[in-house]
């Protein structure tokens, strides 16, 4: 018995699955609940490149839209509009916050409705780094951050 348990203790230190850190951190990633027949949502996230030199965001992808790219939202003379962004710079050791009102993971043709509670992937690339898959969960509608830190929730 002890020889097995040592045995698959050593795949798994071995493993490269186990071996290799992302060098970009996925942290709090979460959408907002959609309507029924909503064609549109968005993920929002923290990244921090853990890599000695800057990265970049240049797209992402989830199974439960048909495109997802990375948007940010700007005032343009008073007018509020979003637009897809060719990447988001990382540099190292500093956190990025894809938030509500800021850049962020759109989504677009929706394949589902986003029920609060309910989860799913949504993989990220970027321009040096090996792509990170996370798991979003999706708030309440309206929501300003993620659900598991949000009271009544």
């Amino acid at each position: 018995m002890l020889r097995s348990v040592v045995f698959a203790s050593a795949l798994l230190i071995a493993s490269p699955a186990f071996a290799q850190t992302p060098a970009v951190q996925v942290q709090d990633a979460w959408a907002r609940a959609t309507a029924v027949g909503a064609h549109t949502g968005a993920v929002y996230l923290t990244l921090t490149d853990t890599a000695a030199a800057a990265d970049q965001l240049v797209g992402a992808s989830t199974p439960v839209a048909g495109m997802a790219e990375v948007h940010e939202t700007a005032n343009d003379h008073g007018v509020m509009r979003m637009r897809p962004v060719k990447g988001l710079a990382l540099a190292p050791g500093k956190a990025v916050t894809l938030k509500p009102g800021g850049y962020h993971i759109m989504l677009m043709d929706l394949k589902q409705q986003l029920k609060p509670g309910d989860s799913f992937p949504v993989t990220l690339t970027f321009q040096n780094s090996a792509p990170v898959t996370a798991t979003a969960t999706v708030a309440k509608a309206g929501a300003m951050g993620p659900a598991m830190k949000m009271p009544g929730m």
